[in-house]
C-alpha cells in the first residue's frame, strides 16, 4: 500500500502530455501551483477524438460556449453491416470538433490560468529519492524527494509529476497498464467535404465498430477494434471497404493511426491510478468506454477529480473519488463488451437486435442514445431495460402495422 503525501502548500508539478487530460489538469491545478506541462507536439490531430455528448458539454459547458470552430451535430444512423439500420434526431446534440482545435482550445486555458507549456517530449522520469534507479523505472513506493525529467533538450527537477501522457508512453515503471490486450487501435481518414449525419456501422466479426464523423470542414471516418483479435492490416482493409461503399474516396484524405486504451474488467479492478508524488489522468490511466471508446468526458472528469484533491491536500482520496465515479462503471462495460459485440440474441446478433429495436421503438431507442451519450451508465442498465421491457414491445408489436422508421 503506498502512501500519499498532503500538498496543500504550493509545489512545482510537471504535466507530461498535452492532450485534453494534461491541459485541463494544468488549468486547473496553475492557480495554486507551479505547473509546466511537456508535450513534444501540442495540438495534434486524431482519426477519432474530438466528440462532445451532453454529459460532457453539461459537466463543462465551456466547451459548447465558444467561439471555437466545431460541428452540431443532430441527426445519428446506426447500421449493420449487410443487415438493418436505423437513423433518428439526436434527443440531445452532440458536438464536434476537430481534435487539433479541442487540444488548443485546452492548452490555452492552461496557459491563461498560469502554466508554463513546454514544446519537448519527456523521455525518462527518475524518482530523487533513488538517485542510481534506472531513469525510466523509477521506486514510486517510496516517500517522494521530488523526480528529475529528462526532454530531448533539457533536464527538470519538479515535486509531483502528472502522467497525461496516452495509453502508450514509456513510462512503465509506474505500473500503468500497457499491454496489448488493454489496448485498442483505431484507424483513420481526415476526408474534405461537409457532412450533417454521424453514422456507426458494426460488423458481424468485428469487437468494434467503422463511423462518420462529421467536423467543421471535413469528416472524421474510421474504425476501432482490438488489436488481439485482429491486426491493423485487417482493420485497414475493412476501412477501405467501407469508405468504398460510402462513395468516399482516399484521395485527398489525410491518413492517421492511433492506440487506445480498452482494459479489460481485471484491469480496471487493480488499477492503481495513484502514488507517493505522482498521479495519472486520462488515457495514461486506461479511463476510456470499454464498448463505445468514448475518452473525452474521463480524460476530463479524471483530471478534475484530480485536481480538486492535489489542491484540497487530499490526493489519498482521488483513486477511492474514481472508483465510486466511474470505475466501477467502466468495470461492468468491460465485462458485458465481448457480449455486446460477439453475443446473440433472439436467434440474431445483439447489435442486429439493437438496431432493429431503435428502429421500432422510441422507448428503446431512447435508451440507446443515453447509453453512447454516456447519460446512462452499465450500473442501471439491465434495470432499465427490464423496467420499460413491456412497453418496448408493445411499441415494436404496434410498428409491424406502421411503416418502419429509417
Amino acid at each position: 500500500m503506498y502512501r500519499m503525501s498532503c500538498f496543500p502548500e504550493r509545489r512545482s508539478i510537471a504535466v507530461i502530455g498535452g492532450g485534453p487530460a494534461g491541459a485541463f489538469a494544468a488549468s486547473l491545478l496553475a492557480a495554486h501551483h507551479d505547473v509546466t506541462l511537456f508535450d513534444e507536439r501540442l495540438a495534434w490531430e486524431k482519426p477519432c477524438g474530438g466528440g462532445l455528448t451532453a454529459k460532457a458539454l453539461a459537466q463543462y459547458p465551456f466547451l459548447r460556449d465558444n467561439l471555437r470552430p466545431k460541428k452540431v451535430v443532430t441527426k445519428a444512423e446506426m447500421s449493420m453491416r449487410g443487415g438493418p439500420s436505423v437513423q433518428f434526431a439526436l434527443r440531445d446534440s452532440i458536438i464536434i470538433y476537430s481534435r487539433e482545435v479541442l487540444n488548443q482550445l485546452l492548452l490555452d486555458r492552461a496557459v491563461d490560468a498560469g502554466a508554463r507549456v513546454v514544446r519537448e517530449r519527456i523521455t525518462a522520469v527518475q524518482s530523487l529519492a533513488h538517485r542510481d534507479a534506472p531513469s525510466a523505472a523509477a521506486d514510486v513506493t517510496s516517500p517522494t524527494a521530488g523526480w528529475r525529467l529528462r526532454g530531448t533538450n533539457s533536464e527538470y527537477r519538479f515535486d509531483f509529476v502528472v502522467l497525461a501522457a496516452g495509453a502508450r508512453n514509456p513510462f512503465t515503471a509506474f505500473g500503468l497498464p500497457q499491454a496489448q490486450s488493454d489496448t485498442s487501435m483505431t484507424l483513420g481518414y481526415f476526408v474534405p467535404g461537409a457532412r450533417e449525419v454521424m453514422e456507426i456501422e458494426f460488423q458481424n466479426d468485428l469487437e468494434g465498430y467503422l463511423w462518420i464523423f462529421p467536423r467543421d470542414t471535413h469528416s472524421s471516418v474510421g474504425i476501432c477494434g482490438t488489436l488481439l483479435r485482429e491486426p491493423s492490416s485487417k482493420m485497414k482493409e475493412r476501412l477501405h471497404d467501407y469508405m468504398h461503399r460510402k462513395g468516399l474516396s482516399t484521395d485527398g484524405a489525410k491518413f492517421y493511426s492511433h492506440r487506445l486504451p480498452a482494459l479489460r474488467t481485471e484491469s480496471l479492478h487493480t488499477l492503481k491510478p495513484a502514488g507517493e508524488g505522482w498521479a495519472a489522468v486520462g488515457d495514461a490511466a486506461g479511463f476510456v468506454d470499454p464498448i463505445t471508446g468514448e475518452g473525452l468526458y474521463y480524460a476530463l472528469r479524471s483530471a478534475e477529480l484530480f485536481a480538486s484533491c492535489f489542491n484540497e491536500g487530499s490526493l489519498a482520496d482521488y483513486p477511492k473519488l474514481l472508483r465510486k465515479d466511474f470505475i466501477h462503471d467502466l468495470e461492468l462495460g468491460a465485462r458485458i463488451a465481448g457480449r455486446f459485440y460477439n453475443g446473440k440474441f433472439l436467434g440474431g446478433a445483439v447489435t442486429t437486435r439493437m438496431i432493429q429495436f431503435a428502429a421500432r421503438s422510441a422507448t428503446f431507442a431512447a435508451l440507446i442514445q443515453d447509453l453512447f451519450a454516456g447519460s446512462q451508465g452499465y450500473i442501471g442498465l439491465k434495470r432499465r431495460l427490464m423496467r420499460n421491457l413491456n412497453r418496448t414491445l408493445a411499441e415494436i408489436a404496434a410498428s409491424f402495422f406502421l411503416p418502419q422508421k429509417r
